[in-house]
């Protein structure tokens, strides 16, 4: 078995496909190819699959991930149809002055996964959402965002990477930040986070990955996280909800079904509180669009 190879686990029934991250003597460190999912394995319960070969779940999840970015980029279209219905309300007797430009809630992506933040950062730009992304591991994303926030200046902050809940242990408590990988890494972030900017809707807070304490990253501050059911995320079900944020006009509410209905992982995946959005028309178009970093869009 090498580096990079694909996997399955053997006492779980091969319901996840892995790739092999690093190899100690006789276990594995493995990564989850659709799930926020990082975990140790012994090498004898690894079964080596084909790249062709995709797991039940993973094919379900890769349906729901289709599902999910077409329904986003939908949304997307509806929201720039409302700005442009909405300036035309402003000036209905000249289209031509009623040009106008549109400003997305800007998004902060901090992931302890460096492809996972590759594949979010490639959604933001398709989204037209802009979004500046790091990689940096769990334990360093508190001071990583205090030191960023204040030159960054977001609307939006995504707080993910890998979690799970310890139970080599003997004993564990769900409720207990003890009982988890990085949930206590992700509850120092989001802490910092709020310090930072304390009003829900000028800063909203995704935080979260696979199995994380829900109750205790929405008690620290987040608006939404992961995982009420203790359940495997889908590695871009934060993007999803971060996305939907930012071109929910700051007129309205993020709307809390819709969201987690259509994450790829779904209710038991993800939770949040009732949020107001961050997306923003202005007037009139701008000559140069690049010093705000916005999506032009134009009545004809």
């Amino acid at each position: 078995m090498n580096l990079g190879d694909l996997v399955v686990r053997k006492s779980y029934g091969g319901d996840v496909t892995f790739r092999v991250e690093n190899i100690v003597q006789n276990g594995a460190v493995i990564k989850g190819t659709e799930f926020r999912l990082l975990a140790d394995a012994p090498l004898d319960d690894l079964v080596q699959v084909p790249p062709t070969r995709i797991t039940e779940r993973g094919q379900q999840a890769q349906i729901k991930a289709t599902e999910s970015l077409t329904r986003l980029r939908k949304d997307r279209q509806e929201q720039s149809q409302r700005s442009g219905e909405s300036v035309s309300g402003v000036w209905p007797q000249s289209p031509k002055e009623a040009a106008y430009f549109e400003v997305p809630g800007k998004v902060l992506h901090l992931d302890g996964d460096a492809l996972y933040l590759k594949k979010s950062l490639s959604l933001y730009e398709q989204l037209r959402i802009p979004a500046e992304g790091h990689h940096i591991h769990e334990s360093k994303m508190a001071e990583t965002l205090y030191r960023l926030l204040p030159r960054v200046r977001p609307d939006i902050v995504v707080i993910t990477g890998h979690d799970g809940v310890l139970k080599q242990q003997h004993t564990y408590d769900l409720y207990s930040l003890n009982s988890y990988k990085n949930s206590q890494n992700f509850v120092a972030a989001i802490q910092v986070a709020r310090e930072y900017e304390r009003n829900f809707d000028t800063l909203t807070i995704v935080a979260g990955a696979c199995q994380s304490h829900f109750e205790a990253l929405l008690g620290a501050g987040a608006n939404f996280a992961s995982s009420p059911g203790r359940i495997l995320i889908h590695a871009l079900d934060p993007v999803y909800i971060a996305a939907k944020a930012s071109f929910t006009s700051i007129r309205e509410s993020v709307n809390l079904g819709d969201v987690l209905n259509n994450t790829i992982s779904g209710s038991q995946g993800l939770g949040g509180i009732e949020t107001r959005g961050s997306f923003r028309i202005g007037m009139p178009r701008l000559q140069n669009l690049s010093t705000l970093k916005v999506a032009p869009s134009v009545i004809m």
